[in-house]
């Protein structure tokens, strides 16, 4: 009696199935993980970018108000300088 996986049918062999069902799943769980991995390390340069444009925006309307302050000094000084 032949063990089942030497068995043939049309040619094709019980093992050479059983081999490409196994490569098959094995692909497709590399590529599901690789996936998930890059969907998640999207997700953090997302979250960091958007962290990153909230400190930017902050520096900038710091700025605003700086440059606001100085344009309100500088023509107090020029009214000063006038009189």
């Amino acid at each position: 009696m032949t063990a089942i996986e030497h068995q043939q049918i049309r040619g094709i062999t019980v093992k050479n199935i059983i081999v490409t069902i196994v490569s098959f799943v094995t692909v497709t769980a590399s590529v599901m993980t690789t996936y998930y991995s890059l969907r998640d390390d999207i997700k953090d340069v997302r979250a960091t970018q958007e962290t990153t444009n909230r400190v930017n925006e902050i520096r900038l309307k710091l700025l605003e108000s700086h440059v606001a302050l100085l344009e309100q000094e500088f023509h107090e000084l020029k009214e000063r300088k006038d009189q």
